[in-house]
């Protein structure tokens, strides 16, 4: 029951209302109703269910943050550095919480931009939360821009790959995109070796979404692991130098060298030309990226001949001592014919190297079976990739020799018909110097002796290189390979360059394959000069003396005994007498 008032002249007097008692019953109710949800929800979020709330918290402030992985370096067998990562920090933009305002030339400054140029890229990005504005920037001009607080501007570690050598290496070592992914060479190959794990950072950032606090480190970012090349450093210089000063002075289309070592079938250098600096994007072009020498082919031509009087000596129909003849100086094979430069008459196996024969050759591969001559050419890798592990390896071209017509057999012998890469030849070359065993050729240092493959009885393989020392010398076709001190065993090859409906009259490619020192060999080297335009194109003149400057060089870096002992003592009477 409720009671009511009621005013009077004399006195007040209570009076009782039934409804208002009804209505301030429920809104009491009302209000305890509310009050107990009250209660219940607080203690609902803040005891029962409280993760809520902090996951919530958490999804505000707290940012998980990529930690990138330091790439691992690339050195030379000695440990110089041929590619390294050096930090680096990029500026990122939010552009619904930027805010430049007085600072906005300033900030382009710092960018490389005018001021009409970054509104012009913020405005493409005005729809997004993340856009790079610039990447790799030098860590100082970095920390300025993040001194200025600017509001939606973010910094985000990097790396950045380095090439300390520019463009000496940069065929095989290769290069890696702005992610630090690698795109060519051998940064392409060994990629997950060298580009490590990326860790993960808990932070905590406050109302601007600046980084106030590290809170947790989920996952430490692991290193990639470091690589050391066969590559020496110095030789790879010196290759690189002459064989660029080579292609300049012949104005060449293009050059390569490769140097291995026949005991270990290391790589020690290779040099291509064209080249390009991996560390100036800019002037980037396919042309001069491609590392000509794994992944070109070409008919090797007389350089082929070693093996074809191997193969005739292996066949048993042939020895040191084995007189063809050869005039009137060309032969006729089915409806073709095969020359020589002129009449050599009869030639013993020396003397068709030194003069380099093309009809004695072809006599030779017409009286074996073609099974042997292939058999041979197999087996020292001709056709056959290299199996090295660098992106786009040749494999090169040898037909099966069920199918050979006998002109194929016979230009076969002189290097026609079949293709081969330069360290394809190098490492067929490196057969003969290393006394009939083929070694597996690596990019990779190594110390363990590997088992290599005999593919020529060693009393071959030291008869042919004894026969390729008549070729260096003054009646042969390379005196200019002669390197002063030492023993040289070499071939030279002229390729008439293969054109649609046959072959070119005016492009040539030079080629001279050899080792030093002959006696025992410790260097194999392949030269090629790819369409001289300066008058010489044979291999002899313009191969050739590529080969004798960087050999002569290599051999002194590597402080390898002399082995021509009268020369060697003439040279050291003659300094002598300077002193």
């Amino acid at each position: 029951m409720s009671y009511g008032y009621r005013q009077s002249k004399d006195k007040a007097q209570k009076v009782i209302v039934p409804e208002l008692a009804g209505r301030r019953r429920f809104i009491l109710a009302c209000f305890m109703l509310v009050m107990c949800a009250l209660i219940y929800r607080a203690v609902d979020l803040q005891v029962l269910n409280n993760q809520y709330l902090q996951k919530r918290g958490e999804a505000v402030y707290l940012r998980d943050i990529k930690l990138p992985a330091y790439r691992g370096k690339i050195t030379d067998r000695d440990g110089h550095a041929l590619a390294i990562s050096a930090p680096v920090s990029s500026v990122w933009v939010n552009p619904q919480e930027l805010e430049l305002t007085q600072y906005k030339k300033e900030f382009a400054s710092l960018l490389g931009f005018d001021v009409t140029a970054l509104d012009k890229k913020l405005k493409k990005v005005a729809s997004r939360r993340f856009a790079y504005l610039r990447r790799h920037m030098d860590p100082q001009v970095a920390k300025v821009i993040d001194d200025l607080k600017l509001p939606g501007v973010y910094l985000q570690k990097e790396y950045r790959r380095y090439y300390p050598d520019g463009e000496i290496a940069a065929h095989l070592v290769g290069f890696t995109n702005i992610d630090d992914a690698g795109q060519e060479g051998l940064e392409l190959a060994l990629n997950d070796r060298l580009r490590g794990i990326s860790g993960v950072e808990r932070v905590l950032r406050d109302g601007k979404r600046r980084m106030v606090n590290h809170v947790d480190n989920i996952r430490s970012p692991i290193p990639g692991k470091d690589v050391r090349l066969s590559i020496d450093r110095r030789l790879q210089y010196l290759a690189y130098r002459e064989l660029k000063a080579a292609v300049a002075q012949q104005k060449a289309k293009s050059g390569s060298l490769v140097i291995l070592n026949p005991e270990t079938g290391e790589l020690l250098a290779v040099a291509n030309q064209p080249a390009f600096n991996p560390n100036d994007r800019s002037k980037f072009k396919a042309s001069h990226m491609r590392n000509r020498a794994f992944v070109d082919v070409f008919e090797p031509g007389s350089t082929i001949k070693p093996f074809t009087v191997a193969a005739g000596m292996n066949s048993g129909l042939y020895d040191v001592n084995t007189v063809i003849e050869t005039a009137p100086g060309y032969m006729k094979v089915g409806r073709n014919q095969v020359r020589d430069h002129r009449n050599y008459g009869e030639v013993d196996l020396a003397r068709l190297l030194l003069k380099s024969s093309n009809v004695a050759s072809a006599k030779i591969a017409l009286s074996i079976e073609p099974k042997v001559h292939w058999g041979l050419l197999n087996k020292l890798g001709f056709g056959r990739p290299v199996n090295m592990g660098f992106p786009g390896e040749a494999r090169g071209k040898l037909a099966g020799y069920e199918s050979w017509r006998p002109i194929e057999r016979a230009t076969l012998a002189f290097g026609y018909g079949l293709s081969s890469s330069v360290l394809q030849l190098a490492r067929a070359y490196s057969a003969i110097a290393n006394d009939g065993v083929l070694m597996p050729v690596t990019l990779l240092a190594t110390s363990k002796e590997d088992v290599g493959e005999r593919v020529m009885d060693i009393t071959v393989a030291q008869q042919i290189r004894s026969m390729l020392q008549g070729v260096v010398s003054k009646a042969g076709t390379a005196p200019r390979a002669q390197v002063k001190g030492y023993t040289v065993a070499g071939k030279t090859g002229t390729v008439k360059k293969a054109i649609a409906g046959g072959y070119s009259e005016d492009k040539y490619i030079g080629i001279f394959a050899g080792m030093a020192p002959a006696s025992d060999p410790k260097l194999v080297m392949v030269v090629l000069i790819d369409e001289p335009q300066a008058g010489d194109y044979y291999g002899g003149l313009v191969a050739a003396p590529v080969f004798s400057r960087v050999m002569s060089g290599a051999l002194r870096l590597l402080n390898i005994a002399p082995d021509d002992i009268e020369e060697s003592a003439l040279l050291a009477s003659l300094d002598g007498g300077i002193q």
